[in-house]
C-alpha cells in the first residue's frame, strides 16, 4: 500500500485531503502539523483511512512526543511510529497504550548519513523487535546500489526497509515487491519529508497504473435476508397457531423452498414486496398425513424437517429433494434419529447400497419419541436444529446433550427463533477453563438442551435480519481492493458468519459502522488497508470457507484455516474446490486432515512483480459459495475470470450478480 507523509497542513487542509480520496494511508507528522488536542482527536477518531500517528523526537521534545502520540493512539490511530532511540520508559508507555486501543506499533530507525554494515543492521532490527515493534522500518542513506540491496534484505511482512537519497529511490518501491505492508509517498514533490521519495501521483501509477483498482463503490449495498434464520422463521410460523408477519424477507432458492415446504404441509402464506404473512396449521402430534415431502435444494430444511415431520406426522413421509442435495449425504443422521426411536429408510437401491449415510430420497419412520439421548455434534448441527424445533412438541421433557459440537451459533439462532414462537429451550455450554473465561464457541466442549415436552408454537411477528454469509464477500472485496459500504447488518446477530468481522481485523483491515448509541444495525464500512495473514477457526462457520480463502491469498504471509474437515458434504467437496481454485489461480494452497494453508501475498507485491491471479475458465461445481468467492477472486486477476455455472448463486443469494456490478465497474 501507499502511505502518504502529511506535513505542515492544518486540520481543514488534512481533513479536505483525506477526504477528497485517491489516500489509501496516511502519515501525520505531528511534529510537523500544528494541530491541538482537539483537532487531533476528531481526527483520527473520524476516518477509517489508516492513519500513522508519527512524532519524531529529534524535531520537537521527548515529553510533547510522548504526549501527542498518546493522544493520537488514544483517539485510535491504527498505527503509531516510536524511534527505537525513545528512552525505555517511554517505549514501554507507548507499547501499553497501543496494547490498550488496538494500535499497531511501529518501532522506526533512521540513518541521515548513511548505511551501516549487515551486523549493525541485524542487532537495530532485532532490537525495534525487542521493544514492541509489531513493524519494524528500517531506513538509512544509500550511497550506492549495495547500500540499498542490504537494506532491502530486511524487507517482509512485518518490516518495512527502504533507502533514502537517489540511489535509495527504487528500493521506496522494491521494498513492497518483497511484501513490505507499505511504503511511503509525498503529496507532491515540493513536499517530500526525505530525499528521493516518490510522489504519490507516481507511486500510484506504478503500481495501479492500467487497472481498474483501487474499488470504490458509489453506492452501498443492501444484504438479502439472512436464510438462517429466513427458514426457521418461516417452518416456526407454519408451525404455529394464529398468523404471523415476518418482515424483512427477500426470496432465494431456499427461502421459496421453505415457503414450499410451509404451503405443503398445510400453512397459508402470502407474499409481499419485502414481507411474509403465514397462518399456521397449530401443529400438534400426529395432526398430519403428508405421505410425502419435497424439500429442494437445501440441506438445512431436509435435516430440519426430518424430526418435525416424525412429531405431526402420523404415518411414514417419503422426503425428496433434488440438484445437488440427491448427492450429498446425511451425515450422522442415522445414529442421530435413532437415539429418538425414529428409523430412516433409504428411498432408493442406490441409496441403500451406500456405506454412507443416507441421503435424499429417504423415507422417514417415525414418532419421535422424547427422553435423553448424548448426539456426537461432529457432522454439524442442522439435525440439532430439528430436535430442538420438533422435541417440545412432544408430550414428555426431553434432554439432548451435543459433544464435540460444531456450528454451535446455529443451534442458538433456532432457540432464539423459536422463542419469539413461544416454544422455550433451556440450555447449558460447558468447557474448560479457558473456555469459561472467554465464552468462545470455539472452545466449547459440549452443550446441554433440556426441553420441556407439550409445547405448541404461537404466532408472531418476526424480523428477518440481513445475511452475514453474502456480505462476507462484499467486506472482503472492499478489505482488499479498495472499500464499500454494506447495508441492513446486525452486528449483535447470532450468525455464526458475523466472524467474518473478526477475522478481517485480525488480518488488519479498516472497519466501522455508521451508527450510535446501541444501534447495532447501521451501515458497515470496509476500508483497503495492509494485510497480514491469519489464523482462525471456521469449524462453527464453514460457509465462510471460500472467501476466507481468497482473503487469504492476498494477505502476506501463510494464514492457517480450521474445520476444513466440515467442508466434505457441502453442496460440493468445498475444501477440495477451493484449494483446486486457488492452485490454478497460482496461489499455494493445500489441506492436511482438517487444517487449510494459504500462502499469500498482497494486493501491491502481485502487482508489481506480475503475480496476480490467473484468469481463465473457472467451475463453480455448481456451489453458490464458490461463485460468489470466484467474483471476489476475479477483482484481483490477470484476466476475465470465466464461471461455468453462476445461476446457482439463486441457493442463496439472486440477487447478487446485479448486487456485484455496484463494485465491478469493468
Amino acid at each position: 500500500m501507499i502511505c502518504t507523509s502529511i506535513q505542515h497542513k492544518s486540520f481543514a487542509e488534512i481533513c479536505t485531503l483525506l477526504d477528497a480520496g485517491g489516500i489509501e494511508m496516511a502519515e501525520i507528522r505531528l511534529d510537523r502539523c500544528a494541530l491541538s488536542d482537539e483537532e487531533i482527536g476528531e481526527l483520527f477518531a473520524s476516518t477509517d483511512i489508516p492513519l500513522i500517528a508519527t512524532c519524531r523526537i529529534a524535531e520537537t521534545s521527548l515529553a510533547k512526543a510522548e504526549m501527542l502520540l498518546l493522544k493520537a493512539i488514544d483517539a485510535g490511530a491504527a498505527f503509531a511510529d516510536l524511534e527505537i532511540e525513545a528512552p525505555p520508559q517511554t517505549g514501554k508507555r507507548i507499547r501499553h497504550a497501543c496494547n490498550e486501543n488496538g494500535t499497531v506499533l511501529i518501532r522506526s530507525w533512521h540513518d541521515f548519513e548513511g548505511t551501516p554494515a549487515q551486523d549493525v543492521l541485524e542487532a537495530i532490527e532485532a532490537r525495534c523487535r525487542r521493544f514492541g515493534g509489531e513493524i519494524v522500518k528500517l531506513v538509512t542513506t544509500a550511497c550506492s546500489e549495495e547500500d540499498a540491496e542490504r537494506v532491502l534484505s530486511f524487507a517482509g511482512a512485518d518490516t518495512i526497509a527502504f533507502c533514502m537519497g537517489e540511489a535509495g529511490r527504487e528500493s521506496r518501491l522494491e521494498c513492497l515487491r518483497r511484501g513490505s505492508p507499505f511504503s511511503y509517498a509525498a503529496l507532491t514533490a515540493e513536499e517530500a519529508t526525505a530525499p528521493g521519495q516518490w510522489t504519490l501521483a507516481e507511486m500510484t501509477e506504478k503500481i495501479y497504473g492500467g487497472t481498474s483498482l483501487p474499488v470504490r463503490p458509489e453506492a452501498p449495498v443492501a444484504m438479502p435476508s439472512s436464510k438462517s434464520f429466513a427458514q426457521r422463521a418461516i417452518i416456526a410460523a407454519a408451525l404455529a397457531d394464529g398468523t404471523s408477519r415476518l418482515e424483512g424477507y427477500t426470496p432465494c432458492g431456499d427461502n421459496e423452498s421453505a415457503i414450499a415446504v410451509a404451503r405443503a404441509i398445510g400453512a397459508k402464506v402470502r407474499k409481499g414486496e419485502r414481507d411474509l404473512e403465514i397462518e399456521g396449521i397449530a401443529a400438534a402430534p400426529g395432526s398430519l398425513s403428508l405421505g410425502t415431502l419435497h424439500t429442494g435444494e437445501s440441506g438445512f430444511l431436509t435435516r430440519m424437517m426430518i424430526p418435525i415431520l416424525s412429531v405431526i406426522d402420523s404415518s411414514e413421509v417419503f422426503v425428496t429433494g433434488e440438484k445437488t442435495l440427491l448427492n450429498r449425504p446425511l451425515a450422522g443422521a442415522h445414529d442421530i434419529m435413532a437415539s429418538f426411536g425414529v428409523r430412516l429408510r433409504p428411498g432408493n437401491a442406490t441409496a441403500a447400497n451406500r456405506k454412507t449415510d443416507c441421503c435424499v430420497p429417504l423415507t422417514v419412520c417415525g414418532p419421535l419419541v422424547p427422553g435423553k439421548a448424548d448426539i456426537d455434534g461432529k457432522d454439524g448441527s442442522q439435525l440439532i436444529s430439528g430436535l430442538l424445533s420438533g422435541l417440545p412438541l412432544c408430550q414428555d421433557r426431553s434432554v439432548v446433550y451435543v459433544h464435540q459440537p460444531r456450528s454451535i451459533p446455529y443451534m442458538f439462532i433456532t432457540i432464539d427463533v423459536l422463542k419469539h414462537f413461544g416454544i422455550k429451550i433451556g440450555s447449558e455450554m460447558e468447557g474448560g477453563e479457558e473456555f469459561m473465561e472467554t465464552r468462545d464457541w470455539a472452545l466449547c466442549d459440549a452443550v446441554n438442551f433440556k426441553i420441556k415436552g407439550g409445547q405448541r408454537y404461537k404466532a408472531a411477528d418476526f424480523r428477518i435480519e440481513g445475511d452475514w454469509s453474502s456480505a462476507a464477500n462484499f467486506l472482503v472485496a472492499g478489505a482488499v481492493f479498495g472499500e464499500v459500504w454494506v447495508e441492513d447488518l446486525d452486528t449483535a446477530s447470532l450468525q455464526a458468519d458475523l466472524s467474518i468481522l473478526d477475522i478481517l481485523r485480525e488480518a488488519g483491515a479498516s472497519i466501522s459502522q455508521l451508527g450510535d448509541g446501541e444501534d447495532t444495525a447501521g451501515a458497515l464500512h470496509v476500508q483497503k488497508a495492509p494485510l497480514r495473514a491469519f489464523e482462525t477457526d471456521l469449524n462453527n462457520c464453514p460457509d465462510l470457507f471460500p472467501i476466507v480463502a481468497v482473503l487469504a491469498a492476498f494477505c502476506e504471509g501463510t494464514s492457517r484455516i480450521l474445520g476444513a474437515g466440515r467442508l466434505a458434504h457441502k453442496e460440493t467437496d468445498r475444501a477440495a474446490a477451493i484449494v483446486g481454485m486457488l492452485t490454478r489461480m497460482g496461489v499455494r494452497a493445500e489441506v492436511e486432515d482438517d487444517l487449510m494453508t494459504i500462502e499469500g501475498h498482497s494486493l501491491s507485491r502481485r502487482l508489481l512483480t506480475g503475480t496476480l491471479l490467473h484468469g481463465g475458465e473457472y467451475t463453480s461445481s455448481r456451489d453458490h459459495r464458490m461463485v460468489m468467492a470466484l467474483k471476489v477472486a476475479s477483482l484481483g486477476a490477470d484476466g476475465p475470470v470465466l464461471i461455468d455455472d453462476t445461476a446457482c448463486v439463486e441457493k442463496s443469494y439472486p440477487g447478487f450478480m446485479d448486487d456485484w456490478k455496484i463494485l465491478d465497474k469493468r
